[in-house]
């Protein structure tokens, strides 16, 4: 890993981020975590109240990143193949049909699943392919999805009726579930600001797709010790309340804990903070940072968690606080 590589990382991504918040107003944090999901090669989970630019941030992403962006709306009445396209019967001139196979909007670099949680588990299962395969099957083909690829999801935490949740086999497939939290009352004016009137900046694309596969080339060098490593994987491990190794707050409030999936994410994402850090190797502070975002969808919490108020949070950080280092 070379210096200057390093250093054109540094500038590329902030560039991303400058141009990004051109058209998001605050959420500096949020985006940045987005940021990382993509340039891993992850999928995020975006879980917010309806109207805080959750859908705009990902168009915004798809813009400046100048790479191909399309969006399905959620609803109970959506088939698997409204999404990853079907075969249709075509006429050619001389009379004769045959089948050919119609993309479905699964076809794109980002794919913003707008309202995830308002599809039949039938319909969310249809992506599961693309997210972790990056490819889709219809009928006896398979069909390969332009890389990158990423599958950005928004669900409102509120509204229950006419809504599924997803299923675990599904939340394991992303790498981050993120809050969009409300603005304060600063940004909040900016927002209103920037939409209610003309002429407002217009973000512009600053990379392409290959800068961005080659970003995260860079990022998987980031070398980790064997300490760093161990202490990852003991968070993970800690996590299973049903092994004597458990940690306490684990056993207490913890029915299942997170699979390999989360091992993997939690040290990828750490080397992308690591080099935003200034850091040439990852630390323990780059695990401590992405823990929460890449487990707490992870985590099935017990009868005791949810009656005492306590989150997926608030147990992944008393795990933490009990692994030595």
């Amino acid at each position: 890993m070379k210096e200057d590589e390093v250093r054109q990382f540094l500038e590329d991504f902030h560039r991303i981020e400058t141009e990004t918040s051109k058209a998001i107003i605050g959420q500096k944090e949020l985006i940045r975590m987005v940021l990382i999901g993509i340039v891993a090669g992850g999928n995020v989970l975006l879980e917010g109240l309806p109207g805080l630019g959750k859908t705009q941030l990902v168009k915004t992403l798809g813009k400046v990143m100048d790479i191909s962006f399309s969006r399905i709306q959620f609803t109970p009445d959506l088939m698997p193949s409204d999404i990853t396209g079907t075969d249709i019967f075509v006429r050619e001139d001389d009379g004769r049909g045959r089948f050919e196979f119609q993309k479905g909007p699964v076809f794109a670099n980002i794919l913003l699943a707008d309202e995830i949680n308002r599809a039949t588990p039938k319909t969310q299962s249809a992506l599961l392919e693309a997210m972790q395969e990056k490819h889709i099957t219809a009928g006896k083909n398979t069909y390969e999805l332009p890389q990158p690829f990423f599958v950005l999801a928004t669900q409102n935490p509120i509204e229950t009726e006419g809504t599924y949740p997803l299923p675990e086999a599904q939340l394991d497939r992303f790498m981050f579930k993120l809050m969009v939290d409300f603005p304060d009352k600063e940004d909040l004016k900016q927002i209103v600001k920037l939409t209610t009137t003309e002429g407002a900046e217009q973000p512009q694309p600053v990379v392409n797709g290959s800068r961005i596969l080659e970003m995260k080339r860079l990022a998987s060098e980031v070398p980790v010790a064997d300490a760093v490593a161990d202490y990852a994987m003991e968070l993970i491990v800690k996590s299973h309340s049903e092994l004597d190794t458990a940690a306490q707050a684990a056993k207490k409030y913890i029915a299942f804990g997170s699979g390999p999936r989360g091992a993997q994410a939690i040290i990828t994402a750490a080397r992308i903070n690591a080099l935003l850090e200034g850091r040439y190797n990852v630390a323990y502070d780059d695990i401590n940072a992405m823990a929460a975002l890449v487990l707490r969808h992870r985590l099935i919490l017990n009868f005791d968690a949810v009656s005492e108020g306590i989150s997926a949070d608030d147990v992944i950080a008393d795990i933490l606080r009990e692994i030595k280092r």
